[in-house]
C-alpha cells in the first residue's frame, strides 16, 4: 500500500471516527430522536454529504454503538474471565460489566430502547442488523460457560450462550427503567439472580428436568431464529 493511499485510508478512520463520537455525544445530551443527521455531520466538523457517505442513517449509527458496546464489553470482562473458575461468579461478573460499561448511556437508552423493541425495527437486538453485534455477544457468553468449573448437560451444551444473552437482554430491560441512584437496583437483580441461573444448570443434568430443559431450549429457539 502506498504512503498516499494509507494516509486517505487513514483520515477516512479519523472522519468515521469523528462522526461517531459526535453522533453518540448528540445523543447522549438531545436524545435519538431530537438528533438529526445535519447535527451530527456539523459537531463532527464535517459535510452533511460526508456524514452520509460513512453513515447511510442514524440507524447505521446506532449499529455502531451497539458494536461499540459490545467491544467495550468484552474488553470489561477480561479479568473477571480470567480469574473466576464458578459459573455463578463468572454471570455475576460479566452481567455487572455489561451495567458498568452502559452508565453513561442510561438516559439516553430509554429513548433508544423504545424504538428498539418494535419488533420491525432495525435497532432490535433481534433484528438482521443487529446479528454481527447479537452473534458477538452469544460468543462471549459461550466463553463464560467454557471457562467454568462446571458439567453442563449436552443437550444444553451448544444452547445455553443464547439462553445467557436473553437473560442479559432482560438484565439490560430491567436498567433501562431502573431510577435508583447508581442504578442499584439493576446490580441487586444480578446479584440475586446469578446464583438461580448457576442451579438451573446444574438442574437441567436431573432427569425429571430433561424435559422441562427441552421445552426451554424450544422457546429459545424460536426466539433467535
Amino acid at each position: 500500500m502506498s504512503r498516499e493511499v494509507s494516509s486517505r485510508s487513514s483520515r477516512g478512520e479519523q472522519t468515521r471516527l469523528a462522526i461517531v463520537e459526535a453522533a453518540l455525544r448528540l445523543f447522549r445530551e438531545h436524545g435519538y430522536e431530537a438528533t438529526t443527521m445535519r447535527a451530527i455531520a456539523q459537531e463532527a466538523g464535517v459535510a452533511t454529504g460526508n456524514a452520509y457517505y460513512y453513515y447511510g442513517s442514524k440507524e447505521e449509527l446506532i449499529q455502531e454503538y451497539y458494536a461499540r458496546n459490545q467491544a467495550d464489553h468484552a474488553a470489561a470482562c477480561r479479568r473477571v474471565l480470567a480469574e473466576e473458575t464458578g459459573l455463578e461468579a463468572r454471570i455475576r461478573g460479566v452481567l455487572g460489566a455489561l451495567i458498568d460499561v452502559q452508565a453513561p448511556y442510561h438516559a439516553f437508552a430509554a429513548t433508544l430502547y423504545k424504538h428498539a423493541a418494535e419488533p420491525a425495527s432495525p435497532l432490535s437486538p433481534f433484528s438482521k442488523e443487529s446479528s454481527p453485534t447479537r452473534t458477538a455477544a452469544i460468543g462471549l457468553y459461550a466463553e463464560v460457560i467454557a471457562g467454568a468449573r462446571i458439567r453442563v448437560p449436552a443437550s444444553l451444551q451448544s444452547r445455553l450462550p443464547e439462553l445467557l444473552w436473553l437473560y442479559s437482554m432482560g438484565v439490560v430491560l430491567y436498567w433501562v427503567h431502573d431510577t435508583s441512584p447508581g442504578c442499584q437496583r439493576t446490580y441487586r437483580l444480578v446479584d440475586s439472580t446469578a446464583p438461580i441461573a448457576e442451579r438451573l444448570v446444574r438442574m437441567a443434568r436431573l432427569p425429571g428436568l430433561r424435559s422441562l430443559s427441552r421445552q426451554l431450549l424450544s422457546v429459545a429457539g424460536e426466539t433467535l431464529h
